[in-house]
């Protein structure tokens, strides 16, 4: 490679790293010129690696303010779901900074059971290891259909009767983290809950029994569920089961925005 060209690329390294250099004007002067300032760049570059690297960010520094959970319905595929939707207008509207992530479970419609068991051990997994990881976070949890029935039995207890087996509530220790819940079109929806909101008159196909019932997060929860919903309501519309997020999503941002903060 001649002279002339290997020093000019050379040369040109040399701008992209110092762009307000004097040498800049120098590209095409002589080889002996182009020696100089590389010289005076190599030991800019030697003193900069001799700077100490800057101290790694704290944990808590690394965490946003509010983190919400998103659990998707029965048959949706993997990730958030429909309920992103939500996710999204409360990271747009809050003035504190929001992550989130979906819980990662199978979201089977049969065998529904299982399904839910293995969703509902997954909520407070997931729960539990963000609040480790960031323990002044306040956390959200909304969830669609079968995603709203896994986070009431991660808060108040799961399973019972055709569910399998019961399994216990999320660790109090754990669960004061949790801020806002959002639950629409809940299968365990029990009518008369300081919490439901919508025109409901009928339980849902999976009632919470009476000591799962949800009373410690009573204030800091939201379960919509209207009339003839087949899931919510033991009723017959699929239509009202899919309808929530049109009819409530600005009712629930309200009411997370003003848990949180704003």
């Amino acid at each position: 490679m001649p002279l002339a060209k290997q020093t000019g690329e050379l040369f040109e390294l040399v701008l992209r790293c110092f762009p307000s250099a004097q040498e800049c004007t120098m590209f095409y002067r002589p080889a002996r010129l182009v020696t100089s300032v590389l010289t005076v760049a190599a030991l800019a570059v030697g003193s900069l690696a001799a700077t100490p690297p800057a101290r790694a960010a704290s944990k808590s520094s690394q965490c946003a303010q509010v983190h919400v959970f998103a659990a998707r319905g029965s048959a949706e595929p993997p990730g958030p779901g429909a309920i992103q939707s939500l996710v999204d207008l409360i990271k747009s509207h809050s003035d504190q900074t929001v992550s989130s992530n979906a819980i990662d479970y199978p979201a089977l419609l049969f065998p529904y059971g299982q399904s839910s068991a293995s969703g509902t051990a997954a909520v407070k997994q997931q729960v539990t290891d963000q609040v480790e990881k960031c323990p002044r976070q306040e956390i959200v949890l909304v969830g669609y259909s079968q995603g709203a029935h896994i986070i009431g039995d991660a808060l108040g207890g799961g399973g019972g009767g055709n569910l399998g087996p019961e399994t216990p509530p999320l660790d109090a220790s754990i669960g004061d983290h949790v801020t806002a819940v959002i639950q629409m079109g809940d299968p365990r929806y029990t009518t008369g809950k300081p919490y439901n909101v919508g025109t409901a008159q009928r339980d849902g196909v999976f009632p919470r029994l009476p000591h799962q019932a949800l009373s410690a997060f009573a204030d800091r929860t939201r379960s919509y569920c209207d009339d003839n919903d087949p899931y919510c309501a033991s009723g017959y519309s699929l239509q009202v089961h899919l309808g929530y997020l049109d009819r409530y999503s600005t009712d629930a941002l309200g009411f997370v925005l003003r848990e949180i903060g704003g």
